[in-house]
């Protein structure tokens, strides 16, 4: 019976040792914070390059893994991709083997430790601490970087310490509590249920490493919690998927499915081995000190990752298969709109978001260029053929326009300063494509008008008409070139078009009149003309302001309205 002493003695030792498990996974999250944003071009650039080939999917996986430090993390951004149609399932799935042997370099730091290492990123951590009250945004993150590196290291000493494991009471407790459940897949489970708590298989195994090297958890019963902590980091993964299409659930399937098979496998063979696979640690890393003792762990993981990598990944294919059949493709009805490019997952990677954002905006345009060509065979006469798909373009533009708005609202907390420029630049990008499909919808209501009081513009207005048409059409490809491109070489001549418009519109205005003067125009067709006339004026402003928004956030060079 323990002694009230002795019972606040160890509540005391489990707090230090809670605090030192907290310190550790906010170094973590400092870190991966801090890398995502000095590295997000590279990663960028990285997931440029995505291609069908296994060995460089895994390269990439691994890669943004051991920059960003989570697993998770990666699953959960490839889940984005996919559900934004960015990757195939294909591509996604070398990936996510890639993102398992990238975790385990934390498992090797940790390992790595000992006091004058541990000195040093104390050191790093007070650095870090003072960098971050620089003014310059990358001396910030670099600070961040340096201090999120240093904390790991103060949690892991500070659950290694005499105040946490060093406690005789603790290392009993514990004790007892692995003799209790010295069962292989009991341990799993407690590797599972660990990890999907903290939602860091990287954190659980430093756990896990640092329990081993004080000499509280065996080796043998160690590997079976490092692989169930395998299991429990696919999670985050399976949560980020409720609510995404067919295909990003079926990401999060085959990331379960491939730690499983692994876990399942390397179960069987150390259950059956145990004593000589713990003796081949041993021999890597002879001697009792905690840095031999813990790179036993961390080299276990990295065999496990790297072994279950290289036996799956001839199974792609299969595995893609098996994923299609599990979780089938359900026909969506009704008039249901999404996104094409843009998921709340890739806010976790703001320069992936940006480069989707983009996409998202070009697809948007060429709808508006659509409407705006079929709105010319309305004002043609031609019958309402077009009527439907002008209809569903609009009501896809006004979704893209909502919703675009409110992901980007999300990601300017994500971004440095140059970025945010960007984003304001994107939100008055929206809001002139989302004008100028409001007036393609006007031409086609016009011209579906007219049809129907058996009304018709004279030749000399329809040529009129056409000619401000193709003059918006030639602008619309001078914009979209410049946005795309963000290049300022041709918004001289989306100026001149502009220009041109503007005179158009008071030379056909002037016209228009003389001609109703002299009797030779319908009154009834005269508002429609006008209509039609100045409502291309006011396209021709709007596509200047997307051309222009790439030298400003606020700039625009046409009329608002």
């Amino acid at each position: 019976m323990l002694t009230t002493e002795e019972i606040m003695q160890l509540i005391q030792s489990l707090i230090w040792l809670l605090a030192g498990v907290g310190v550790f996974i906010v170094g973590m999250n400092f870190m991966g914070d801090a890398l995502e944003k000095s590295a997000g071009s590279g990663m960028k650039r990285l997931l440029e390059r995505i291609s069908n080939n296994r060995f460089s999917g895994v390269g990439i996986g691994a890669g943004v893994t051991a920059i960003i430090q989570s697993s998770s993390a990666t699953s959960v951004m490839v889940i984005g991709l996919v559900n934004a149609g960015v990757m195939t399932l294909m591509q996604a799935t070398p990936i996510i083997m890639g993102a398992n042997i990238g975790t385990t370099i934390t498992g090797v730091l940790v390992a790595l430790k000992n006091d004058y290492f541990n000195m040093a990123m104390y050191l790093l951590a007070f650095a870090g601490v003072m960098m971050g009250f620089s003014k310059n945004q990358k001396i910030k993150i670099a600070g961040s970087l340096c201090c999120g590196l240093g904390l790991i290291f103060v949690g892991l000493e500070v659950m290694s310490s005499e105040q946490a494991f060093g406690n005789p009471l603790v290392e009993n407790m514990f004790t007892e509590i692995f003799q209790t459940i010295d069962f292989p897949l009991l341990l799993i489970l407690v590797g599972v249920v660990f990890t999907a708590l903290i939602q860091s298989s990287s954190a659980s195994t430093g756990v896990v490493i640092t329990m081993v090297g004080a000499g509280v958890l065996p080796l043998d019963l160690a590997l079976f919690i490092v692989l169930g902590a395998n299991i429990g980091t696919c999670v985050t993964a399976l949560l980020a998927s409720v609510g995404a299409n067919t295909n990003s659930k079926r990401v999060a399937l085959i990331h379960f499915t491939f730690n499983v098979i692994g876990t399942v496998l390397f179960t069987a063979i150390i259950w059956i081995f145990r004593e000589p696979i713990v003796n081949f640690l041993v021999s890597l890393f002879p001697g009792s000190d905690p840095m031999s003792l813990q790179m036993r762990v961390s080299i276990f993981h990295v065999i496990f990752n790297v072994t279950t990598t290289c036996l799956l990944l001839p199974f792609v294919k299969q595995l893609v298969q098996y994923s299609c059949w599990v979780i089938k493709d359900w026909k969506q009805e009704g008039t249901t709109h999404s996104l094409k490019y843009v998921d709340d997952r890739l806010l976790s990677l703001p320069p992936v978001a940006l480069m989707q954002v983009k996409k998202e905006i070009n697809y948007m345009l060429s709808l508006v260029e659509e409407n705006i060509r079929y709105s010319l065979a309305s004002i043609d006469g031609s019958p309402a053929v077009n009527a439907e798909k002008i209809s569903e373009n609009e009501d896809i533009i006004d979704f893209t326009n909502g919703n675009l708005t409110q992901f980007l609202i999300k990601l300017s907390a994500c971004v440095d300063e140059r970025d945010e420029q960007k984003i304001g630049a994107y939100f008055h990008v929206l809001n002139d494509l989302e004008r100028i499909g409001d007036h393609a919808e006007n031409f086609h209501e016009i011209g579906q008008e007219m049809l129907g009081k058996e009304l018709a513009f004279s030749d000399t207005a329809l040529s009129d008409i056409k000619q401000m048409y193709g003059v918006a059409i030639a602008m619309i490809a001078i914009a979209k070139d410049a946005f795309d491109t963000e290049s300022p070489d041709r918004l001289p001549a989306l100026t001149d078009l502009e220009n041109q418009t503007d005179e158009m519109k008071r030379v056909f205005s002037a016209k228009h009149f003389s001609r109703l003067s002299e009797g030779n125009c319908s009154l009834e067709v005269s508002p429609y003309y006008t209509s039609t006339i100045t409502g291309l004026e006011r396209v021709a402003d709007h596509l200047v302001n997307v051309g222009y928004s790439i030298l400003s956030p606020t700039g625009s060079q046409g009329d608002n309205e």
